[in-house]
C-alpha cells in the first residue's frame, strides 16, 4: 500500500482509462476523488472502490469549467485536508484530416485536454506548493509525441502537455512538486474503430495504470515521459543534437542546407534540463561563453 494515506484525484475517471487509474490507485492505499463531467459515471466507480474496502468520492465536474474544478478542489480539502496526486487524464477526440477538420473541433480539444489539464494543475497547485508535497501527471500521446494521421487537433494538444510539463516540473522543483507524462496505448471508447479487435484485446486500460505507482509515489522522477501499454514500457524524450557552428554571414542558411546531415546527427544528442540550454550552447559556439550566465537569469 504504497500510496496510504495519499489524496489522489483522477479526472475523467468515470470509466475506460481514468476509471483503470481511480481503481489502482485506491487498491495501492490512495483515497481518490473520481472526478467525471457525467455524475453517475464518477458515483459508481467512486462506489466500486468503496465496496472493495477503499475510499472514494465521486465529483462531477467539466475540467473546462474553472469554478466547478475549484469546488471539486476545495470538497477535497473538506474531506482529507490535502490533495498529494493529479491525474490529468479527461479528454475528447474529433478525429478527422486537418482539410476537413473545422477549427471548433480544433478549439475544442484543445480546450478539453490542455487547457483541461491547465485548470485543474492550477487549482491545487497552490495546495501542493504550500504542503511542500504533489504529484501530477499529465497524459499526452504516441500522437503529440511523434504525429498520427486525422489528429492534429489532439496531437497539437498533447505534444503541449509535455510543454507544460517541462516547465512546472522546473518551477514545482523546490517545492517538491513534481510533474510527469503518461503516454498510454489502451482500448477505450476513444480508440474503438482505431485499432483491431485483436490488438483490442491486450490492451486492456488496466495495463497502463500500473507506470502510475512510477510517476505518483513517494520517490517518483520529475520531467518523465512514460510510455505504457499491453504490460510494455518505455521512455520518450526531448532531444537536442550537438549540432554544427556554422557562423552568422548571408551564406548561412546554404550552409544549413549543405551540413543539414551533420545538423541533425543524433551521436552524443543530449536531452537539455532546461530550455536555455540551446541558448548558451549557440552562444558558447560563437565565442560569447561569457554571455551565458546573462542567457540563463
Amino acid at each position: 500500500m504504497s500510496l496510504q494515506g495519499r489524496i489522489a484525484i483522477v479526472t475523467g475517471a468515470g470509466g475506460g482509462l481514468g476509471r483503470a487509474h481511480a481503481l489502482y490507485l485506491a487498491r495501492n492505499g490512495a483515497r481518490v476523488v473520481v472526478n467525471d463531467v457525467a455524475e453517475d459515471s464518477a458515483s459508481a466507480v467512486a462506489a466500486e472502490i468503496v465496496a472493495a474496502g477503499g475510499e472514494a468520492v465521486g465529483m462531477a465536474a467539466s475540467v473546462t469549467d474553472e469554478a466547478a474544478v475549484a469546488t471539486m478542489v476545495a470538497g477535497a480539502l473538506d474531506r482529507w485536508g490535502r490533495v498529494d496526486i493529479l491525474v490529468n487524464n479527461a479528454g475528447i477526440l474529433r478525429d478527422k484530416t486537418f482539410a476537413k477538420m473545422t477549427l471548433d473541433d480544433f478549439r475544442l480539444v484543445i480546450d478539453v485536454h490542455l487547457m483541461g489539464a491547465a485548470i485543474c494543475t492550477k487549482a491545487v497547485w497552490d495546495v501542493m506548493r504550500e504542503q511542500r508535497y504533489g504529484r501530477v501527471v499529465m497524459t499526452t500521446s504516441s500522437s503529440g509525441l511523434y504525429g498520427n494521421f486525422g489528429q492534429a487537433n489532439y496531437g497539437a494538444a498533447k505534444m503541449a502537455l509535455v510543454g507544460l510539463m517541462q516547465t512546472l516540473a522546473i518551477e514545482g522543483e523546490k517545492y517538491g512538486v513534481r510533474v510527469n507524462c503518461l503516454a498510454p496505448t489502451a482500448a477505450t471508447q476513444m480508440t474503438h474503430g482505431v485499432l483491431s479487435a485483436q490488438s483490442l484485446a491486450l490492451l486492456g486500460p488496466e495495463q497502463v495504470s500500473p507506470a502510475l505507482l512510477a510517476l505518483v509515489g513517494e520517490d517518483a522522477p520529475t520531467r518523465t515521459v512514460l510510455c505504457a501499454g499491453a504490460g510494455h514500457f518505455a521512455q520518450a524524450n526531448v532531444t537536442l543534437t550537438r549540432g554544427r557552428y556554422l557562423g552568422t554571414g548571408d551564406d548561412a542558411g546554404q550552409k544549413v542546407i549543405a551540413h543539414l546531415a551533420q545538423v541533425g546527427d543524433r551521436t552524443d544528442e543530449i536531452v537539455p534540463q532546461y530550455g536555455f540550454l540551446q541558448a548558451e550552447r549557440e552562444l558558447a559556439a560563437a565565442g560569447l561563453g561569457a554571455d551565458v550566465e546573462v542567457v540563463k537569469r
